[in-house]
């Protein structure tokens, strides 16, 4: 789950949101794609292949959208980000969403992978409404996992001894999807003030993957609370999870729900 100083305001923590850049190859690596059928049904409800994708990262999602036929133009704020995209072969700009020059250019679908929450829900809802041609589509998603408890439990346990003060300190006493829904609600909000859409809808994928101790090890270092940790503290917080993964067989099935929260430009 992003974490940020504020609730309210994740869109203001620049140095977390630039973070991940840190290590792009391993970013690109361990983290998952979404699912096909997300991808699919973004694809047929836009006018036409043109997509924008905010903060595309290393181009996860956008290699997926190229995958299905779309010409995808990359924006993201970490140059480290943007050139490991570029290298996979995305064309992307080096901006916020905010600050970014659309330069009279306009697209079938906006998109932002795990990446809204960086964006001003309401400044980037219109911005999007900007460039989107009518009826176009406005579809922002993120993946939400649900650890099997004991390895919740252990994150949280190590996170207590060697990172005192993070937000992610302690196991939330609500599911992952709950602690979520403060988000979805306010990039639906966000929508809605832009006056420029129709109703907003909110679709759900749910689906399951199998980490070992090895992979989910690899993708831990990527978390917004991981990536600013001091180098010297992250053997003692992978080694504590890991411990806890071994003592249940060497691996764990994570839950994850895709929530999309998506509207059509009127």
């Amino acid at each position: 789950m992003p974490t940020s100083p504020s609730e309210n305001e994740s869109h203001k923590a620049r140095e977390m949101a630039e973070s991940f850049g840190v290590d792009a190859e391993r970013y690109d690596r361990t983290r998952p794609p979404y699912p096909d059928a997300m991808v699919e049904r973004i694809v047929a409800a836009a006018p036409g292949p043109d997509v924008l994708d905010v903060g595309c990262g290393t181009g996860i999602a956008a290699r997926q959208f190229q995958a299905a036929g779309c010409t995808v133009l990359g924006v993201e704020p970490d140059a480290r980000m943007a050139g490991f995209a570029r290298r996979r072969g995305l064309e992307v700009e080096v901006a916020t969403f905010e600050a970014w020059d659309p330069a009279g250019r306009t697209f079938d679908a906006v998109v932002a992978g795990t990446a809204w929450h960086w964006v001003d829900p309401v400044a980037g809802a219109a911005k999007a409404a900007g460039v989107l041609r009518p009826g176009g589509r406005l579809a922002l998603f993120w993946h939400v996992f649900e650890p099997p408890l004991v390895v919740a439990e252990a994150h949280a346990e190590v996170y207590r001894r060697v990172m005192s003060g993070f937000p992610s300190q302690d196991r939330p006493a609500v599911s992952a999807l709950d602690g979520y829904r403060p988000l979805f609600t306010k990039a639906a909000g966000g929508i809605r003030d832009a006056g420029a859409f129709g109703d907003v809808e909110e679709w759900r994928y749910d689906w399951q993957r199998f980490y070992t101790r090895d992979e989910w090890l690899d993708q831990m270092p990527t978390s917004g609370a991981l990536t600013r940790l001091p180098p010297d503290a992250l053997p003692e917080v992978l080694a504590g999870v890991g411990d806890a993964i071994d003592a249940m067989g060497g691996g764990f099935t994570m839950s994850y729900v895709t929530v999309v929260v998506t509207a059509t430009r009127t």
